[in-house]
């Protein structure tokens, strides 16, 4: 519906323009997205309408109204890399510190946001993952990403560790059946948790260590990530953990990474430090 209304507008506005949308070329598109920046329209609603009537001109195309696409070297506004929160290793450390570990689900969201921030998981990773996807002898575990796709994923003494305080806790709750398999469960109703209660308990720590910050379960796989790159992990190594299917996707951290470089050049050289 919103490709509709993006092609609509377009029609609309060639017919003002009193042009024949089967006899439109490239110059024609750099007109109409200027008159999308005239119209002070973002550049990202831009690129989105460009993308509508890209599809209509492929359909045109398809199905033989049209013999040339004309918008096949059109190219769409650059948009602006949105970087993600990272935190600290302190903020990390202050986010734990935050938890009642007296409480069965306080060891269980110990483990699990350790977990989350040392393994880089997904918040539907953390909730699908199995007892038997864990190999700790060995130092691994199994996840299961996006389209059912595997990987193995390092997991640190300290994780482990925090997994075997969980497992203790665990084992006075009364799991239901169907997920005995299942590594993470409420300490009430003895079912898997939902993504849902991960994002809430992660505020309410967040909001008790009193960062001003906006955490989601995902803050901890991009901190991770930024962690890594820091310590001097190679871009390609942590595509594999993160388990990104392209390159382009792992890059975005090394923007991050630029950008603590910069922050140590401004804290460190001697050109910088006020005397």
């Amino acid at each position: 519906m919103a490709y509709q209304r993006d092609v609509e507008r377009f029609l609309g506005w060639l017919d003002e323009q009193q042009l024949d949308p089967l006899y439109v070329v490239l110059e024609t598109f750099h007109k109409y997205t200027e008159a999308l920046y005239d119209a002070e329209a973002a550049p990202r609603s831009i690129a989105r309408m460009l993308s509508g009537v890209r599809s209509f001109y492929r359909f045109l195309q398809l199905d033989g109204f049209i013999e040339q696409d004309p918008t096949e070297l059109l190219e769409s506004p650059k948009l602006p890399k949105h970087l993600p929160e990272v935190l600290t290793i302190e903020e990390v450390d202050r986010i734990l510190g935050a938890i009642d570990l007296s409480l069965p689900e306080g060891q269980r969201d110990h483990c699990m946001i350790e977990i989350l921030y040392s393994c880089g998981l997904r918040v539907s990773e953390i909730c699908s993952l199995k007892i038997s996807d864990l190999f700790l002898e060995e130092g691994f575990i199994r996840v299961t990403g996006k389209g059912d796709k595997q990987r193995i994923v390092p997991i640190s003494p300290r994780a482990i560790k925090e997994l075997n305080f969980w497992f203790d806790a665990r084992r006075e709750i009364e799991v239901k059946p169907e997920d005995e398999d299942v590594v993470f469960v409420s300490a009430r109703r003895g079912r898997h948790l939902s993504r849902i209660t991960v994002f809430h308990n992660i505020k309410m720590y967040v909001e008790k260590a009193e960062i001003g910050k906006e955490v989601s379960p995902h803050t901890f796989r991009h901190t991770f990530a930024t962690h890594l790159l820091e310590g001097g992990a190679s871009l390609r190594a942590i595509q594999e953990m993160l388990g990104h299917e392209n390159i382009g996707t792992t890059e975005i951290y090394t923007h991050l990474d630029r950008r603590f470089l910069r922050q140590q050049v401004l804290e460190h050289f001697p050109r910088n430090i006020k005397s």
